[in-house]
């Protein structure tokens, strides 16, 4: 260090040699690069579509499946936002909800380009899709219910109509195809069929994925991680709320799951129903029995699962999440008071799948996309997790 007064200048800082200097300066950058910055076109394409089936856990098995399409035909994924249906209470219509504000876009970087929808919208729709040239893709059947047979049926409805009209889009043409689907073994017939370099934007009307989720599409859930506004609540929740360790259920049992479950007993569903192949196994000839405990669990089943893990654990806790009735009172009654059951229900439902995620142990229902949400990220980080009426589900292919 110079001495105040002394005349001398202090020794100018070192510089690294050019080439290093550079490196580091691209590197700063690279870290800097987020959603604050300038997009570049990308040569290679886009891939939109509208997550227009069913509410958020079907959301999520669609996006998987988008996510590894998007790669297969080495699209960028413009990830769309979240539809929330609030019928119910204000603003009784459709919530768009942007996917960064519950979960982190950059850990998806890690496995395939992508860039939210909305920014795609702001700063790249009006140089490269603009208005006039704006292509929308479906098959030919999805055309057979428009008026002229030939128009993609794009806005037709809701979801699908508010959910282009937030960002004011409307469609000019229509180009059909049949032959093909969304399987990863057709993903040569697509980049025939669609080069990026004529079709710069594929739109398509829903996601281009199977549901529920194929089984190869599973470990792709450690690429959704929360935001760090979810975890801070949901954090804040758990240890207000809770003791550990604790036993997360999610009781799918409302009024309209009753009518999907009776299905099951007058035989028009076997054991593949909705997400069902998560517990009775993704091979339709192996697959085993479901049943309606597994589907609809009555108050003696949830009685009886909860006795079993809540021993096996010791759990001081019980958190609750579901569409209806929580039992919280016949619950807290069955355990004599002497075990904590919290149940928040909250406006935001994604807080009831962070604080599951979180329990010392999962309880979940069988046929639902919102328990295999929490199943697929609980088994990636190795979490123990188990069905109503099937307390000891098989291991899945995918080996997380």
């Amino acid at each position: 260090m110079v001495a105040p007064g002394s005349g001398r200048r202090p020794a100018a800082m070192a510089v690294p040699p050019a080439p290093l200097f550079l490196v580091l300066l691209l590197l700063l950058a690279g870290t800097a690069a987020g959603d604050g910055e300038a997009l570049a076109w990308d040569e290679a394409g886009y891939l939109l579509y509208c997550p227009c089936m069913g509410r958020f856990g079907n959301q999520a098995e669609h996006f998987l499946g988008a996510l590894a399409f998007a790669r297969a035909l080495n699209r960028t994924l413009a990830v769309p936002p979240w539809i929330e249906y609030r019928h119910h209470r204000p603003p009784y219509t459709n919530l768009h909800v942007p996917y960064s504000e519950l979960f982190k876009l950059e850990p998806l970087r890690r496995y395939h380009r992508v860039v939210s929808l909305e920014r795609f919208m702001e700063q790249l729709a009006p140089r490269h899709w603009p208005p006039g040239s704006r292509v929308a893709y479906c098959f030919e059947a999805a055309a057979q219910r428009s008026a002229d047979k030939s128009t993609c049926p794009m806005k037709d409805g809701n979801p699908f109509g508010p959910f282009w009209d937030q960002f004011q889009v409307d469609f000019d043409k229509s180009e059909l195809f049949k032959g093909i689907s969304f399987s990863p073994a057709y993903k040569d017939h697509w980049i025939q069929r669609f080069p990026a370099s004529e079709h710069p934007v594929l739109a398509l009307p829903g996601a281009p994925a199977q549901f529920p989720v194929l089984e190869e599409h599973r470990p792709l859930q450690k690429y959704m991680k929360w935001s760090d506004a979810m975890v801070e609540k949901g954090e804040s929740y758990i240890q207000s709320l809770l003791l550990r360790p604790y036993v997360g259920i999610h009781l799918r049992i409302g009024s309209d799951w009753k009518n999907a479950c009776n299905m099951l007993k007058d035989g028009t569903a076997g054991p593949h129903f909705m997400a069902s192949p998560q517990c009775v196994g993704y091979d339709r000839s192996a697959a085993v029995p479901l049943t309606m405990d597994m589907c609809l669990p009555d108050l003696r089943e949830i009685k009886r699962a909860l006795k079993l893990w809540v021993a096996k654990i010791e759990a001081k806790s019980v958190y609750i999440a579901t569409d209806s009735e929580p039992y919280t009172t016949e619950i807290q009654q069955f355990f004599q008071g002497k075990l904590k059951v919290v149940s928040l229900q909250p406006e935001v439902p994604q807080i009831d799948l962070y604080i599951l995620g979180q329990s010392d142990h999962f309880i979940g229902n069988c046929v639902s996309s919102f328990t295999a949400f929490v199943k697929r990220e609980r088994d990636i980080h190795g979490k123990p997790s188990s069905f109503f009426g099937m307390d000891h589900p098989p291991r899945l292919r995918d080996e997380f």
